[in-house]
């Protein structure tokens, strides 16, 4: 189905109002999951490696019941136009913290970006992390993507490591 069709949306009849930041629900799967196809199509163009449909990235209900897991929707006139997620990870045993909180599932539909909104998921991301005695934040993007690195250099990230793959057809011998 259409995202716009799930999400009640005509293109056309976009209306701003108040900005509310929530936890997300189980009401609110089949947007985020709508969200997710909608971030794995614009992330293919980055990474030759996502396999064909059909691609998850996330068990979202499994997130949204998780008490160790932040799942944060934006929401203008009622309707979800934002997501993000924050998770608890381990960390790597040579650093100087045990676990960290990696961010991810940052999407924001196409006509509301630019407005501040990813920040404002950020913000809230971060606070929850910091209530749960965290400090070491971290997320991922495509080099490629200047867009969202900007955005997050906007909210306060700094670039910190680059990883990088030999391309099958230029592997040679492996």
């Amino acid at each position: 189905m259409d995202l716009y069709a799930i999400l009640g949306l005509k293109i056309s009849a976009i209306s701003m109002g108040e900005i509310t930041i929530r936890t997300a629900a189980l009401t609110d799967l089949e947007v985020l999951l709508a969200f997710e196809q909608e971030l794995i199509k614009a992330e293919r163009p980055f990474d030759k490696t996502i396999r064909e449909a059909p691609v998850c990235y996330y068990d979202l209900k499994g997130m949204i019941l998780d008490n160790e897991v932040a799942v944060i929707v934006a929401e203008i006139n009622n309707t979800i136009v934002s997501c993000g997620t924050a998770v608890v990870k381990r960390a790597r045993s040579y650093l100087d913290h045990k676990e960290y909180v990696n961010f991810g599932f940052m999407y924001t539909l196409p006509e509301y970006r630019g407005m501040r909104i990813n920040k404002m998921i950020l913000d809230s991301l971060r606070t929850w992390a910091l209530s749960k005695g965290y400090k070491e934040m971290r997320l991922t993007v495509y080099s490629d993507n200047i867009p969202a690195i900007k955005a997050y250099e906007k909210a306060g990230f700094v670039s910190h490591i680059i990883e990088m793959r030999i391309p099958e057809d230029q592997s040679g011998n492996r």
